[in-house]
């Protein structure tokens, strides 16, 4: 339970909409609270995500929104291990207090693995737990490869990280020089060129429907299996996309658990793409400060490896 200002207003702004919906919301409590808001409207089995740190206007998340609902709707039907949308309320992106509200099912999470130390932030039992978590990812692919519905190649990285930037440009960051600004907008045009065409630089790239932001990291463990959640950023592109911050454990997870060849090259220009993503992060600082010194280690790997190419550019 957090008490930050951002996670009252959430609460106010969660229970006023579940009340229009019918629902009791008694006793809300705030689950998570860091991008997001999670909000469980006790005693209904309703967790409300209320967006609390986007650049992205009303209007534009609640079309991102109504991907992610079709999406895990879609999946969720299938009988694939997700965080299913709520069945108490329509599917649709709900507009109050100047934000949009998407509505999913409470799930009670199991305690925590523990180490043989007993300590559950143990790094080597997080790695394998991540490792394991990364290989089920593979099933989520299979299922995913066959959604029949469009989607934008990732808009996550194009145009959303150009955003990010121009909005650094004129609001500047501690954590940023001027020239790490101007190395992030030449490696963000290299990201304009391969959403624009991937095929043109990796003709093998597997392009399919995807979770987004790395599902190995956005598991909910329960009592009957782990349930993947945190759609918001789905979208078409490589698979490589979504193993990104998975690590060598990780991706031999993944492969062994018949998820295919994982392209290292493409890997790892998803891996820039993915720091370079962290840094356009830091535009949300004025409205997090604790968010800057929680990136800065990530931006100190993101100057730390050579400048995002492509295969045969340059």
């Amino acid at each position: 339970m957090t008490n930050s200002s951002r996670a009252e207003r959430a609460v106010r702004i969660a229970t006023a909409a579940g009340r229009r919906l019918g629902l009791r919301a008694d006793s809300p409590r705030v689950l998570h609270d860091v991008f997001n808001v999670l909000v469980h409207l006790a005693p209904d089995p309703v967790v409300v995500r209320v967006p609390s740190l986007t650049l992205v206007p009303a209007g534009e998340q609640a079309t991102r929104q109504r991907r992610e609902l079709a999406v895990t709707g879609w999946l969720a039907d299938a009988g694939a291990p997700v965080v299913a949308p709520s069945p108490l309320v329509p599917r649709e992106p709900v507009e109050a207090g100047g934000t949009s509200l998407t509505f999913w099912e409470y799930v009670h999470e199991s305690a925590p693995d523990r180490g043989s130390d007993g300590d559950s932030t143990d790094p080597r039992a997080l790695e394998e737990r991540f490792a394991e978590q990364t290989g089920q990812a593979a099933q989520l692919h299979r299922l995913l490869a066959g959604y029949p519905g469009e989607l934008p190649v990732l808009p996550s990285l194009v145009p959303a990280t150009g955003s990010s930037l121009d909005a650094l440009r004129k609001q500047p960051q501690q954590f940023l020089s001027t020239a790490d600004l101007d190395r992030a907008e030449g490696e963000y045009a290299v990201l304009e060129a391969l959403v624009g065409d991937i095929p043109a630089h990796f003709p093998d790239a597997r392009l399919q429907a995807l979770h987004g932001d790395s599902p190995g990291y956005n598991v909910i463990r329960t009592a009957t299996g782990p349930l993947f959640g945190d759609f918001e950023d789905v979208a078409l592109g490589p698979v490589e996309w979504d193993l990104t911050l998975a690590g060598p454990r990780g991706i031999a997870a993944y492969e062994q658990a018949g998820g295919g060849p994982v392209d290292r090259q493409l890997l790892d220009v998803m891996e820039g793409a993915r720091l370079l993503q962290v840094v356009g992060a830091l535009a949300l600082v004025p409205s997090m400060p604790e968010l800057g010194p929680m990136l800065e280690p990530v931006v100190a790997q993101w100057r730390a490896r050579a400048p995002l190419a492509l295969p045969g550019v340059g």
